[in-house]
């Protein structure tokens, strides 16, 4: 299993629009895209004084997953027109970690 992980900032003004249009628009196209060997994608937001992060954790089975989903050069990260119009900046390329280990609070 593979996590992809990504980072991007917004002024505290733009952080509530960039969630919705990622939680209403950029997950659900990923969503339908039906990806073979997409796993899921998890939102994390850290509001500061003056800019909201925002990091996506994506899970894929293999490198050919995610290679479905980003392209040859799938360290690039993918960030739809929209979404670039209101981060202040972003995470040119992603990074990828082997998932060695998960474990739920029920097991």
């Amino acid at each position: 299993m593979i996590g992809r992980i990504w980072h991007g900032w917004t002024t505290p003004a733009n952080a509530d629009t960039y969630e919705a249009l990622l939680k209403e628009e950029i997950f659900v196209g990923i969503q339908n895209r039906r990806i073979g060997g997409f796993k899921g994608i998890q939102l994390l937001r850290h509001d500061a004084d003056d800019e909201v992060e925002f990091v996506t954790i994506m899970r894929f089975e293999s490198l050919e997953a995610v290679r479905e989903f980003a392209g040859d050069d799938y360290e690039v990260a993918v960030v739809p027109p929209k979404a670039r119009a209101v981060l202040a900046r972003f995470d040119a390329r992603s990074q990828h970690y082997e998932i060695r280990a998960e474990r739920s609070g029920e097991d």
